[in-house]
């Protein structure tokens, strides 16, 4: 599988890129800025992009939405619970004094459980409220890796002082859908290094406490 991660906007998202190596068809999970250089990184690895799916509604995450889509043609995925998000992040960010787009509505809903297919390639989506209330990981069983977006970062876990986030909702998810992943899965949060399974369940203070 091809997976690519380019870091975008001025609060470090971590953006990916995957692709199936036969089909060359594509996913793009969490565009939330700077498109042009996503588009251009889809087109340096030859990807037809299907999906563009947000883990979360949070504005750093889809602000680049818009452009992907149009360029790509895919659908968008993201959770019901975190739609609400997709109309205000214009809003939102210039409160903390930075400008995004608002990002269309979504096509499909992403729901525990479901198979996210391209190619030959597949990828299983966890809800895991806590740091919204429509938070998902997405986890690529093939490959040993699982993208986790604002739910759980390398000896940290995501921010819960937002309206609608639950601390007690968190360590909920990540204890019943993450850690119970085999030690040797490898991490990729939303922002920042990736680590292990393993790893978090030794050294993240949040889950040992």
């Amino acid at each position: 599988m091809i997976f690519d991660i380019v870091v975008v906007g001025p609060l470090g998202v971590n953006c990916f890129i995957l692709g199936c190596e036969e089909t060359k068809e594509g996913v793009v999970v969490d565009p939330g800025a700077d498109a042009g250089r996503i588009l251009d990184r889809v087109r340096a690895l030859g990807l037809t992009i299907r999906t563009v799916i947000n883990t979360h509604g949070h504005f750093d995450h889809i602000g680049g939405n818009k452009a992907v889509l149009e360029a790509t043609g895919g659908r968008l995925m993201i959770h019901r619970d975190d739609v609400h998000f997709l109309s205000r992040a214009a809003d939102v960010a210039a409160n903390y004094g930075l400008s995004t787009e608002n990002s269309p509505q979504p096509d499909e809903l992403l729901e525990d459980g479901m198979t996210i297919t391209f190619g030959k390639c597949a990828m299983k989506v966890f809800h895991t409220p806590g740091h919204t209330p429509g938070g998902c990981c997405l986890y690529l069983e093939g490959e040993g890796k699982v993208i986790t977006g604002d739910t759980l970062f390398a000896e940290s876990v995501g921010r819960t002082d937002f309206p609608g986030s639950s601390h007690e909702a968190l360590i909920t998810s990540i204890r019943t859908k993450l850690l119970p992943l085999p030690d040797e899965t490898q991490v990729f949060p939303g922002h920042g290094e990736s680590s292990s399974i393993g790893r978090e369940k030794l050294y993240n203070p949040y889950l040992n406490g």
